[in-house]
């Protein structure tokens, strides 16, 4: 789960007024193509933005995204570090840092950056840094922790579906099998699309068996095996 910014705040301060309505005409133009999923237009534009304000935390963090985007990892988190660097309490870009290091294999710096994104007490969705955190944890078979991470992202958010079919997989692997369907008949109720169908929810996981394979394919594994119980 990433976050992008909608709106300039609390940018850096800029040469001139000129320079801060070219930066943001020109992020919001990012933000445009970003939407459409045009990156590279998307990269252009952001980076005229950043020649007029090149501190400004919300254009680093859109570009961020955009590297990610562009399977660029390491460049991602190297604008997300100076998104931080601009402001430190800029939770929206550790989250999304940790996931670019998630992306890089880098487990133990994603963890990191998932913590620091949910110690500032103003971070209004810390539910998707705590989700993205025990994705990590789960990573690294440290799955207890991925429990108490995905348990603490839906105390926060009950309706968001997704820390429960997480939690199944991490209960699923700690042996607690009534606990993971528990969990997943959970998630399959509050997520519109399966409106708690097991029946649909196992279709769509042989579908997509056929054409994935490693880490998602051992976790669709995992849920028919829960399904089971």
């Amino acid at each position: 789960m990433i976050c992008i910014s909608a709106a300039l705040s609390g940018c850096a301060s800029v040469e001139t007024i000129d320079d801060k309505k070219e930066a943001d005409y020109y992020y919001k133009m990012g933000l445009s193509y970003f939407n459409e999923g045009k990156m590279q237009t998307a990269f252009v534009q952001l980076q005229k933005a950043l020649q007029y304000d090149s501190s400004n935390k919300d254009v680093l963090n859109s570009l961020g995204l955009v590297y990610m985007n562009l399977d660029e990892n390491a460049k991602a988190i190297e604008t997300f570090q100076r998104a931080t660097s601009s402001d430190p309490s800029f939770s929206d870009a550790y989250n999304n840092m940790g996931v670019a290091y998630m992306r890089a294999g880098q487990y133990k710096e994603a963890i990191a950056a998932f913590e620091k994104a949910i110690s500032n007490p103003l971070y209004e969705t810390p539910e998707k840094a705590y989700y993205n955190m025990g994705d990590a944890y789960y990573r690294t078979k440290d799955f207890q922790k991925a429990l108490n991470s995905y348990r603490s992202s839906a105390i926060r958010a009950p309706q968001f579906a997704l820390p429960f079919f997480r939690m199944a997989l991490a209960y699923n692997k700690l042996a607690r099998y009534g606990d993971a369907a528990s969990a997943l008949a959970t998630g399959l109720r509050l997520e519109p699309a399966y409106n708690g169908s097991k029946e649909k929810f196992e279709s769509e996981i042989r579908t997509r068996l056929a054409s994935v394979s490693g880490e998602e394919a051992a976790d669709l594994q995992d849920y028919l095996e829960i399904l089971k119980y």
